[in-house]
């Protein structure tokens, strides 16, 4: 396994984090999406385990996937380090403004 799971394959060191995040049982999650250097099953299979950790609770996510961020309630867009809207995936589409931009979301 190595050191703090270090031979362990990204998929698995990553459930492993969100094991070790539903033992603490926070009631506010901040956390990275950083699942784009994992293969399709491996990231699917990370969400689903996410989607069961955040129920009932605040998640803060920085995430540039749009597979990411659209399941979200409230998407907070930034540029150039300030605030340009926030409001749901589809509601940002609808505005056609920042969000809706190819350049502005990266593809997961």
């Amino acid at each position: 396994m190595g050191e703090r799971g270090t031979r362990l394959p990204g998929g698995r060191r990553q459930r492993l984090a969100i094991a070790r995040v539903l033992i603490r049982d926070p009631w506010v999650l901040v956390r990275d999406a950083a699942t784009s250097a994992l293969d399709a099953r491996s990231e699917a299979q990370v969400q689903q385990a996410l989607a069961r950790l955040v129920a009932g609770r605040t998640v803060f996510v920085v995430a540039h996937g749009l597979s990411t961020i659209r399941r979200a309630d409230r998407i907070v867009v930034l540029e150039r380090g300030g605030v340009v809207e926030s409001g749901s995936h589809l509601e940002l589409l609808a505005r056609d403004a920042t969000y809706a931009r190819p350049q502005a979301i990266r593809p997961a």
